[in-house]
């Protein structure tokens, strides 16, 4: 998956739901380390195993013993770091520096990386035999761009998040502000959701989102992508606004009048954040109820 998509989170979920779950999760940013420490970073050392070694030290495999190790970036390491690891996905079995003795450990492995495997092999990034071994059950997660239904129930979720943190009360995501998000190509995916909405609610003083407190970056050809998908989102919240202010609120009536089934039409009303009782009391109100 692409950078910002939830690998670690993705990992740490199914760790947690599984039946390991008491046991530790411990991850690890291949990317973070130099050549020269990967044996001791990954199999530890015995005191003395070098110069400034004056205690044993466990390497994170055996952190992990009987739970999760995640290992991110993990086409960032070096042919001889990967080596290392190849032989120990194979055998189970490592030896910590400075020992003779030959150690074996259970920990479940999930691998993350921000690039296409099958490409990084292909350019020799990536040693094949590392790949077939770690690729026993791939998952793709889509980036948000692909999954825009997804935008305003992350965002919600980050407004709450982020009001509880700074002690601030808001009010329930408008739905301009949601189109514009679902509008936004988010080539940070939902990092950089959350980092926009932190922004949002962190420079609120009157706790409502506005959509023009949104400060968000051009996509990569330099043209807003915001314009006509936001134009067919205002349409769209538009039209299924006046469809329920035609039927006084009630869903199945104005799913019917739209021509779509009542779980479409619902499912449209999530999407925009439109609060269908506001409908509903001024049918009730109109009518003297």
């Amino acid at each position: 998956g692409e950078t910002g998509t939830g690998k670690e989170l993705c990992a740490r979920a199914i760790h947690y739901l599984g039946p390991h779950s008491r046991q530790p999760f411990v991850p690890l940013n291949c990317g973070a380390i130099p050549l020269e420490l990967v044996e001791n970073e990954l199999f530890g050392h015995s005191a003395g195993a070098y110069t400034s070694a004056a205690t044993r030290h466990n390497g994170i495999i055996a952190e992990a013993e009987g739970g999760t190790l995640f290992l991110d970036e993990v086409d960032s390491q070096p042919p001889g770091a990967q080596i290392k690891l190849l032989r120990f996905l194979q055998s189970k079995e490592y030896r910590p520096l400075g020992t003779t003795k030959t150690l074996t450990a259970s920990v479940r492995l999930v691998a993350a990386t921000n690039a296409d495997p099958a490409a990084a092999v292909k350019s020799g990034k990536m040693r094949q035999d590392l790949y077939y071994r770690l690729s026993v059950i791939p998952v793709r997660l889509p980036p948000l761009r692909e999954r825009r239904d997804d935008i305003p129930l992350l965002a919600n979720h980050f407004q709450i998040r982020y009001a509880r943190e700074y002690g601030k009360t808001m009010s329930p995501l408008p739905g301009d502000v949601a189109a514009r998000l679902m509008a936004h190509d988010w080539p940070g995916n939902v990092r950089e959701l959350e980092n926009a909405i932190a922004r949002m609610v962190a420079l609120s003083d009157t706790g409502h989102l506005l959509a023009s407190d949104l400060d968000l970056p051009p996509d990569a050809t330099g043209e807003d992508p915001s314009s006509l998908r936001a134009a067919k989102g205002q349409f769209e919240r538009a039209y299924i606004e006046e469809k329920l202010r035609s039927c006084g609120g009630n869903i199945s009536h104005a799913a019917l009048a739209a021509g779509k089934d009542r779980r479409a039409f619902w499912e449209l009303i999530r999407k925009h954040g439109i609060e269908v009782e506001q409908f509903r009391l001024r049918s009730a109100a109109a009518h003297g109820n």
